[in-house]
């Protein structure tokens, strides 16, 4: 028995001591790693996703001729409001209702001041107040008041003709109660699209400016920097009126055509609009955009008596915009010919009231690609 133990334990010894030789260890066993399968490969990432381009806009802006309210014409606003102190010329432009109203955004020219008390014609006009409800009532929007007549009562009647629009919720421009308002661009927003307005004349008929911002004059430069201040401030499109040019020529003058040329070569830009010489004159392209050079008299009592027969003239130009993000152009021109009646001073679409004056406006403001007369309404 002894024995047999010591055997046992002569054999575990050895064991031991084989364990801690020089011999090294065996190695463990090797794990295969798994090749991923397809499915549980990882997925690719997902292409960039393209925006669509943004989707255009369309917005047809109309535009007017002078508002030239002379002493015949107050008169008649006057009777037209029956008894008392008032004056009613909402209906002298009742005709033009339709035609306005259907523009998604419509703007006016106020050429005289608006102050209360006894009216004055030319030379210095001063027109009731009552102009600017009746402005509303016929479908404008806003309207500019940069002309060579709005010094006429002072820096009194540019801070009136602005309370008067004002009141009758009337936007406006061209002309300041303060130099805040002149820093502020006017901005109106229509069916999704802002569209800055902005009015400059280029004559005070010789009157001093009382402030540097009581009016805006018609310096390129100024132009410039104002349109592309309204560009920072989020307009879309910039429309320019200039009360400018020759009055009683059809022809566009020098300074008309330079000055056009020089602003519609910036981007800021996207047409002109002007009125002043009391007739028509051409629409046409410069520079790629379109300039509606004189829409002359929208509202006057001038006729052959004492001035051309087309002072008898005007029209309603509609601008077709086509806004696409940041920028915006004029895709054509329609403009509807009006005429004033005498002596009531109704003013109605010239197709059927007076087909010479018709033909006198198609011959001058032109037919052409991107630009035709329309009868009454423009679609």
């Amino acid at each position: 028995m002894n024995r047999a133990r010591a055997a046992v334990a002569c054999a575990l010894a050895g064991a031991i001591v084989a364990a801690c030789g020089d011999d090294p260890p065996p190695a463990p066993p090797t794990v295969a790693t798994p090749t991923p399968t397809p499915a549980e490969a990882p997925e690719p990432a997902p292409p960039p996703v393209e925006l669509p381009a943004p989707r255009p806009r369309r917005l047809t802006v109309a535009v007017s001729g002078d508002l030239l309210p002379h002493l015949p014409v107050v008169a008649r606003a006057r009777a037209l409001a029956g008894t008392g102190e008032e004056y009613d010329f909402a209906p002298m432009l009742r005709a033009l209702r339709p035609a306005i109203r259907r523009a998604g955004l419509a703007l006016c020219h106020v050429e005289t001041p608006l102050v209360a008390g006894a009216p004055a014609g030319y030379p210095s006009f001063r027109t009731p107040p009552a102009l600017a409800r009746a402005i509303r009532v016929t479908g404008w929007d806003a309207c500019s008041t940069a002309s060579n007549h709005t010094l006429d009562a002072g820096q009194a009647g540019v801070a009136s003709t602005v309370r008067a629009l004002d009141r009758a919720h009337v936007r406006h421009t061209g002309s300041f109660a303060s130099p805040r308002a002149r820093r502020r661009p006017l901005i109106l927003r229509a069916q999704g699209v802002r569209v800055a307005f902005l009015a400059y004349t280029t004559t005070t008929n010789g009157i001093p400016p009382p402030h540097r911002w009581s009016v805006n004059l018609a310096r390129p430069e100024r132009v410039l920097r104002d349109a592309r201040r309204a560009r920072r401030a989020g307009a879309q499109a910039v429309l320019v009126n200039l009360h400018w040019g020759t009055e009683y020529s059809h022809a566009v003058d020098r300074q008309q055509r330079r000055l056009a040329a020089r602003l519609l070569r910036s981007r800021a830009i996207t047409a002109i609009v002007g009125q002043h010489v009391h007739v028509v004159q051409p629409i046409r392209r410069l520079h790629g955009k379109w300039v509606v050079f004189g829409e002359g008299n929208l509202l006057s009592s001038q006729s052959s008596a004492c001035c051309p027969a087309a002072t008898q003239d005007g029209l309603v130009a509609f601008l077709h915009l086509r806004v696409v993000g940041k920028r915006a152009r004029v895709e054509r021109v329609r403009y509807v010919p009006t005429w004033v009646r005498h002596p009531d001073y109704t003013v109605l679409p010239a197709w059927r009231a007076e087909p010479a004056s018709w033909r006198r406006t198609v011959r001058i403001a032109g037919h052409a690609r991107g630009l035709r007369p329309c009868r009454r309404v423009c679609r």
